[in-house]
C-alpha cells in the first residue's frame, strides 16, 4: 500500500442542511467526519481543516485562512502540515459518509501504476461527473498548483474554485465499478442523508 497522507475538509456554510454542522450530521451512527477518518485510517498523517469536535488524539486541526474561504484555502491549509516527504495525500471533502478504505486502496492503486502517469486520481459519480474532492493526488503537483493559483491571484486563495486549482493538473477520472454503496456519494441535502442512512442498514 502507497504511504500517503489524509486531508478532509470540513468547512463550508451547509446553506441546504440549515447551516448547521454538517459533518456531524450522523449516517449509520457516526457523524459523517468521523466516517470519512475511518475510511483513512491508514494514513499518516490525518488532517482535519475546519471547525473539529471530538476527533482522534492523532489527526491534527487547523484552519482555512480566512476562515470559511472555500475548499481551495483549506486544501492549502492541510497541505501546510503534510510532512515534506510525503508523496501522495488523500484531498477529500468530510461530507462522504459511504467512502471506504477499499475504495480509497483502489484510489491509491491507480494513481500508483505509473509514476510519469496523472498528477491525481479521482471517482466519478452516477452521471460521469468528477468528483474533485474524493480523490488522491501527487503531493508535490498539488502544491505547485496552490502556489500557482495563490501567484495569479495576488496571494490569496479565499474564494477560488477547486475547478481553478486542477485546471493546470492531468487528472484521471475513476468510474467506481466496486460493490456495495457508491463512496463518491456526497450528502448536500437532508434527503441526500437519509438515502446514505439507507445505503447503511
Amino acid at each position: 500500500m502507497t504511504a500517503y497522507a489524509a486531508v478532509v475538509l470540513t468547512g463550508g456554510a451547509a446553506r441546504r442542511m440549515g447551516g448547521r454542522d454538517k459533518p456531524g450530521v450522523p449516517v449509520g451512527g457516526r457523524p459523517m467526519r468521523e466516517r470519512v477518518l475511518a475510511a483513512v485510517a491508514d494514513a499518516a498523517p490525518r488532517i482535519l481543516v475546519g471547525p473539529a469536535k471530538a476527533v482522534p488524539d492523532d489527526v491534527l486541526v487547523t484552519r482555512e485562512e480566512p476562515p470559511g474561504g472555500g475548499p481551495v484555502a483549506a486544501a492549502a491549509a492541510g497541505l501546510a502540515l503534510v510532512p515534506a516527504g510525503t508523496t501522495v495525500v488523500a484531498l477529500l471533502a468530510a461530507d462522504l459518509p459511504l467512502l471506504t478504505r477499499d475504495a480509497v486502496a483502489i484510489l491509491l492503486a491507480a494513481l500508483d501504476t505509473d509514476e510519469n502517469g496523472p498528477d491525481g486520481v479521482c471517482l466519478l459519480d452516477d452521471r460521469a461527473r468528477r468528483q474533485s474532492l474524493c480523490g488522491v493526488w501527487r503531493t508535490a503537483a498539488l502544491r505547485a498548483a496552490l502556489d500557482r493559483l495563490a501567484d495569479r491571484r495576488g496571494g490569496t486563495l479565499g474564494g477560488a474554485a477547486v475547478r481553478e486549482l486542477l485546471a493546470e493538473l492531468t487528472v484521471r477520472d475513476l468510474a467506481w465499478s466496486g460493490g456495495g454503496p457508491p463512496p463518491w456519494f456526497d450528502c448536500d441535502t437532508d434527503s441526500d442523508v437519509r438515502r446514505a442512512e439507507e445505503w447503511t442498514r
